[in-house]
């Protein structure tokens, strides 16, 4: 059944045959990388805008180049020098952009819900590239990607946490997408940093499971062994003025990565170590453990490009064969 969906807001939103379609697809987008001229003709004459009222380096730049792969043309609006600073709305500044032809808006903003918002005012699709504290679609999909490329399946796996759960979006679209797959979700950070009954995320869209889909926990030294893969969010130094933890060092004491650590807290072997990036190396994971073979962040942002072809490709009204 083809992919009949004008936009992508998060992955709440997707089924786990909808989730799974856009896997599929990605795998062969792969294949992208090992052609020399990285292009497919398949998206030829269609436009998509990057439109980014937040900073970011790996998203919009993995979209540029997921578009430019499917020869579509690729406008970047910076808001900083846009008609955003004389007071142009975030609807004028997207009707100005539709009417000039944009089949696709890629929408960064720190509101939650606005990509949402946006997606009811215009034809045009809408993509959710982060909003606010709440979804991050294209990076939790190409982390399901990762896993499952490394694992070889989501189904059973029970999979960390670990940081500021509290203010990540990148969170809260893994937790939609590792449990729609079949997996177990444990959070993992201080108290203050991970919010009161969110393991009960799922109450609206159940996951039938024989144990709870959603765990908490506080002690990562003690969780650790049982994990087989672990998402370490970045620590969002901004949040420190708030007094959400004492220091810097007392979180790191406690709650950060490296290879040590792991043969000490008992890991498991095979864990698998994911971060979406920028990584505060040294605070939240050792940048040794980061470039180690247990870590999957190189493959991330690769397989980031490659997801991000096949939601396009599949917004766009293509179907998976075979």
């Amino acid at each position: 059944m083809p992919f009949q969906r004008k936009d992508l807001l998060g992955l709440e939103d997707l089924t786990r045959s909808e989730i799974e379609e856009i896997l599929d697809t990605a795998r062969p987008m792969l294949e992208v990388f090992s052609r020399p001229v990285k292009k497919y003709p398949t998206l030829r004459g269609r436009i998509m805008v990057n439109l980014f009222y937040e900073p970011s380096t790996r998203t919009r730049t993995s979209f540029e180049l997921a578009a430019k792969a499917l020869s579509a043309d690729v406008v970047n609006i910076a808001v900083s020098t846009s008609s955003v600073t004389k007071g142009e709305s975030l609807a004028d500044t997207a009707h100005t952009l539709e009417a000039l032809g944009a089949d696709w808006i890629v929408l960064r903003h720190s509101s939650s819900g606005a990509p949402a918002w946006l997606a009811r005012r215009v034809r045009a699709g809408v993509i959710n590239a982060g909003d606010g504290s709440h979804e991050h679609p294209t990076q939790g999909l190409l982390d399901l990607f990762t896993l499952r490329q490394r694992k070889g399946r989501i189904e059973g796996l029970r999979v960390g946490i670990v940081g500021d759960v509290l203010h990540s979006r990148v969170a809260r679209s893994d937790i939609w997408g590792l449990t729609k797959l079949g997996a177990q979700v444990v959070l993992i950070g201080p108290p203050t940093l991970v919010p009161p009954g969110i393991e009960r995320i799922l109450d609206k869209n159940p996951v039938h499971a024989a144990e709870p889909p959603i765990t908490v926990a506080y002690d990562l030294k003690e969780v650790l062994p049982v994990l087989d893969a672990v998402v370490v969010l970045r620590l969002q130094l901004e949040r420190q003025k708030r007094g959400l933890f004492p220091s810097v060092e007392e979180y790191s004491r406690l709650y950060r990565l490296d290879s040590e650590r792991l043969r000490e807290w008992g890991a498991k072997p095979d864990l698998v170590v994911m971060h979406p990036g920028p990584a505060n190396l040294g605070l939240e994971i050792s940048e040794e453990l980061a470039n180690s073979d247990r870590s999957a962040i190189r493959e991330q942002v690769r397989n980031g490009v490659a997801v991000r072809m096949a939601v396009l490709y599949l917004l766009a009204g293509g179907t998976v064969t075979g």
